[in-house]
C-alpha cells in the first residue's frame, strides 16, 4: 500500500522532478545543431513510470510533451526484442503507433534502478528532414509511406552499444544527415542525463517514497482539474468552423465540428461530425496529437499557471478527467496508411473552438478567436557542393482579445509554444535574407473592448532556385470577435520576384514542394485576433495609444470604437468621442471596415452565420464542402438537435421560421452572438446580437430552468429566444 508522504517532502521530491524535466530540456536545445531546435525549441521532454504517466515534463511545446505517454504505448506494441535491457535506447516516430507526427523522433531510455525498471526517460524534437518525399515539409503525398523514415520500437542502443547499420541508414537516407544525427545525439545525452537523474533522486529518497509521491502528485493534479471541471454546468457545449482544403483540392473547406460534454467532474471532447480523412498528409494522428491538443485545451482554461490560485504539477493528472472522441476514418482519426505529417493546423483550430464553445459558461476564461493556424515552412535548396540546405520556420500568429488585455501581437498561439528564428542567424549560414518583419498595417485586428492581437508579416527572399513548401491555414474562416467584439482579419501569403515586385502571385494557404527563383520572395500574413467585447466599452485612451502606435489609424478609431483623435495634438477629444459614442449606442452599429488605406489585394471574407449551438459568428461550410467560383466558402445554420424542441419567440414564431425568414431577405450575410448572460438560481438571462446587411440589432431573453434538462440547455433555448426576437425586430423596422 502507498505510504502517504508529508507535505514538505512532496514538494521537495516535487520540484526535484521538474528540475529534471527542465534540466533534460536545456541540455536538448543548448546541444542541437539545427535552428528549429535550437532556436525555436520544438522539443519536449519529461520522466514517465513503467504505466507511461507522465511524471513530469519540460515547459517547452505543449504538443511534444503530452504526446509522449502515446510514444510509449506505441513502444510497447513494437518493441525490438519485446523487451527492456539496461543501456537501451529506442528511437520511435510512427504516426500509427502512438507519435504525434513522423518527423518529431522520440529518443526513449528506460530506467533501472537497482536492476529494477523504474520508469522512462524520454524526449521528442522536430527534425529538418527524415527523407520525404519533399525537403523539410510534406503535404501532398499518397500515404504515410512517403513520410520518410518510420521508426517503430527501434532499438539505436542495445545495452549500451550502437546499432552501426541503423546509425548509418539514418545518415545516407536524410537531405539534412548531419544535422539529424547531430540531433539525435543531443536528444540521447538529453534521454540518459534525465535517467540518471531519476535514479540519483531514488537513491536519495527510496524508489518506493518516489514512486509513492508521483502517485499523490497526480492524484492532487487531478483533484484539482475535476474539482474546476464540477463548477462548469452540465451540458453540451458546441462550435463549428471549417479548414481552407486539404493542399489538393481547392475550394473544398473541410468543416470542423467540436462538442464539449460536462457531466459531473468529466469532460468529453467529441469532434464527430469534422471533416473525412482526405487523400493528402492533412491528417492527424489520433493518439499522438488530436487527444493531446484537448487535453491542452482543458488544462490551459482551467489550470493556467498565472490564474490559478494554487500551483498545480504538470503531469499524468491534468489529463485524467478528459475524455477525446473522433470517429475512425475522420480528419482527427486516420484509417492507416492513410499520411498524417501536416497536422498542426487543425488541432489548433480544435482548442480555438472548445474555447468558443465554453464561452458561455466561463466568460472570463476564454478568449476570442485567435490565429489559431500555424504557418510552417520550409525553404531548401541545392549547394554547389551537391549537398542540400533545408531551413524550417514557425512563423507567429496573434491571440483574440481577452477578458481582462488586448490579445497579444505576433506570437505564437494555442497549442504553439516556439520561439522565432533570429534573422541575423539566417543570413549567417543559409542563401536567404528577411527582408521584412513586422506587426501588419494592412488591416486592422477585430475591435473590442479588449482587441484583438496584430498578426506578423514576414517576407523571406531565397538567393538561389530553391523549393517552398508552406503549411498553413485561415485564409477564409475569419476569427471570430465574443460578447460583441468584431471579428479579425484572415491571413495570405504571396510571392513575387524582387525584380518583379508589382507582380503578385497570391498563393493558397498550403502548397507543397513549390519550385521558386533566385530573388523570390515567399511573404506571410498572419490572421489577427478577434475583439472581445464591446468596442464602444474600450478606454478611450488605450484608443488614442494605438493610434499613436501605429497600430489603429483614425477613421477606425472613429468608425469601430467611436473615439476622435486630434492627431495634430496627439489627445482624445473627449466631448466629440462622448457626443459620437452616444449616437453610434442609440443607433443600429455596422461593422466598421478593418482594411487600411493602404490595403493589399487579399482573399475575400465571408460574412459570418450563426451555429445554433455556439456564442460567436462562426463561417460553415456547404454540405458537400464545396463553394461557389468567388473562392468564398457557402455558410449554412446547423439543423436543431432532435432532443430539443423549437424554440418559441415572443409572437409565437419559431426558430426555423426566424431562420428561413433571415435567410430568405439577407442570404447568409448575417451573423448572430451572444453579448452578455447571467445566471440567478434557476434563471437565465441573455443578450443577444443579430447583424444584417449593416444594421445591429439587441434583444434580451430571459428563462426559467424545468426539473429537467441541463443549464447548458436551457442556455441555448435562451439564445436562441432571443435570435427569435432580433429576427421580429429586424423584420418590423425593415432593416
Amino acid at each position: 500500500m502507498a505510504q502517504a508522504i508529508d507535505p514538505i517532502t512532496l514538494q521537495v521530491i516535487n520540484g526535484a522532478l521538474q528540475t529534471i524535466a527542465e534540466e533534460m530540456g536545456h541540455v536538448l536545445y543548448r546541444m542541437s545543431f539545427s535552428s528549429i531546435i535550437r532556436e525555436s525549441q520544438d522539443l519536449g521532454a519529461g520522466l514517465f513510470d513503467t504505466d507511461f504517466n507522465t511524471l513530469c515534463e519540460s515547459e517547452s511545446t505543449p504538443l511534444h510533451i503530452g504526446s509522449l505517454p502515446g510514444y510509449l504505448a506505441g513502444i510497447q506494441e513494437t518493441l525490438q526484442d519485446g523487451e527492456w535491457n539496461d543501456g537501451d535506447l529506442v528511437i520511435h516516430n510512427h504516426p500509427y503507433h502512438g507519435s504525434s507526427h513522423s518527423p518529431d523522433i522520440a529518443v526513449v531510455v528506460p530506467v533501472f534502478h537497482q536492476g529494477v525498471l523504474v520508469g522512462y526517460s524520454a524526449n521528442t524534437a522536430h527534425h529538418l528532414d527524415i527523407g520525404a518525399a519533399t525537403p523539410g515539409l510534406i503535404i501532398d503525398i499518397p500515404d504515410v509511406f512517403a513520410e520518410g523514415m518510420l521508426f517503430a520500437g527501434t532499438k539505436l542502443y542495445d545495452r549500451g552499444k550502437r546499432n552501426e547499420a541503423m546509425w548509418n541508414f539514418i545518415g545516407r537516407n536524410s537531405r539534412a544527415a548531419r544535422q539529424l544525427q547531430d540531433d539525435l545525439d543531443a536528444q540521447i545525452a538529453s534521454a540518459r542525463l534525465g535517467a540518471k537523474r531519476f535514479a540519483e533522486l531514488m537513491d536519495r529518497y527510496g524508489r518506493q517514497m518516489v514512486l509513492d509521491a508521483t502517485q499523490q502528485l497526480m492524484d492532487y493534479t487531478e483533484r484539482v482539474l475535476r474539482q474546476r471541471i464540477a463548477a462548469i454546468p452540465d451540458g453540451e457545449y458546441r462550435a463549428e468552423g471549417f479548414l481552407d482544403d486539404d493542399g489538393r483540392n481547392r475550394d473544398v473547406r473541410l468543416p470542423i465540428k467540436v462538442c464539449v460534454r460536462v457531466t459531473g467532474d468529466d469532460i468529453e471532447i467529441d469532434l464527430t461530425g469534422s471533416s473525412k480523412q482526405v487523400e493528402t498528409a492533412f491528417n492527424v494522428p489520433f493518439e499522438g496529437s488530436t487527444k493531446v491538443a484537448c487535453f491542452c485545451a482543458i488544462r490551459s482554461l482551467l489550470l493556467d499557471a498565472v490564474t490559478s490560485d494554487v500551483k498545480v504539477p504538470s503531469n499524468q493528472g491534468s489529463f485524467r478527467p478528459v475524455k477525446v472522441t473522433a470517429p475512425k476514418g475522420s480528419i482527427y482519426n486516420p484509417i492507416y496508411p492513410a499520411a498524417a505529417e501536416a497536422r498542426f493546423a487543425q488541432i489548433n483550430r480544435v482548442i480555438d473552438l472548445i474555447y468558443k464553445a465554453l464561452a458561455p459558461v466561463l466568460p472570463n476564461d476564454i478568449i476570442a478567436g485567435s490565429s489559431a493556424s500555424l504557418s510552417f515552412c520550409s525553404y531548401a535548396g541545392i549547394r554547389p557542393s551537391g549537398d542540400y540546405w533545408v531551413f524550417l520556420e514557425v512563423n507567429e500568429g496573434s491571440y483574440g482579445g481577452r477578458p481582462r488585455s488586448d490579445g497579444p501581437d505576433c506570437i505564437d498561439s494555442l497549442m504553439a509554444n516556439t520561439r522565432n528564428n533570429p534573422i541575423e542567424d539566417l543570413a549567417m549560414h543559409l542563401p536567404m535574407i528577411c527582408d521584412r518583419y513586422e506587426l501588419r498595417d494592412d488591416v486592422m485586428p477585430g475591435a473590442g473592448r479588449s482587441r484583438g492581437g496584430i498578426g506578423v508579416v514576414k517576407a523571406q527572399r531565397v538567393l538561389t532556385d530553391a523549393f517552398i513548401t508552406h503549411e498553413n491555414e485561415r485564409h477564409f474562416d475569419v476569427p471570430w470577435g465574443i460578447f460583441g467584439g468584431d471579428p479579425g482579419q484572415v491571413g495570405k501569403v504571396d510571392i513575387y520576384n524582387v525584380a518583379r515586385p508589382d507582380d503578385i502571385n497570391h498563393m493558397p494557404a498550403k502548397f507543397s514542394g513549390m519550385r521558386v527563383a533566385a530573388g523570390d520572395v515567399h511573404v506571410f500574413y498572419a490572421p489577427c485576433g478577434g475583439g472581445y467585447g464591446d468596442p464602444l466599452e474600450r478606454p478611450a485612451a488605450k484608443v488614442l495609444d494605438d493610434v499613436l502606435d501605429g497600430f489603429c489609424t483614425v477613421e477606425h478609431a472613429r468608425l469601430a470604437y467611436g473615439v476622435v483623435v486630434d492627431l495634430v495634438a496627439e489627445t482624445v477629444d473627449e466631448a466629440a468621442t462622448k457626443a459620437l459614442r452616444e449616437r453610434m449606442r442609440g443607433a443600429p452599429r455596422a461593422k466598421a471596415p478593418t482594411a487600411a488605406t493602404t490595403a493589399l489585394p487579399r482573399p475575400a471574407q465571408a460574412p459570418a452565420s450563426r451555429s445554433r449551438e455556439t456564442p460567436a459568428p462562426s463561417i460553415q461550410p456547404s454540405a458537400n464542402g464545396a463553394s461557389p467560383p468567388d473562392r468564398r466558402p457557402t455558410p449554412a445554420v446547423a439543423p436543431p438537435r432532435p432532443a430539443l424542441p423549437s424554440v418559441a419567440s415572443g409572437n409565437g414564431g419559431s426558430l426555423s421560421e426566424a431562420l428561413r425568414g433571415l435567410r430568405d431577405a439577407y442570404g447568409n450575410a448575417w451573423s448572430f452572438e451572444i453579448i452578455k448572460h447571467s445566471t440567478n438560481g434557476g434563471t437565465i438571462e441573455v443578450v443577444g446580437q443579430l447583424r444584417a446587411n449593416g444594421a445591429t440589432v439587441r434583444e434580451t431573453a430571459v428563462a426559467v430552468a424545468a426539473q429537467s434538462g441541463s443549464l447548458g440547455e436551457l442556455l441555448e433555448r435562451t439564445a436562441n429566444d432571443s435570435l427569435c426576437k432580433c429576427v421580429e425586430t429586424l423584420m418590423r423596422n425593415g432593416r
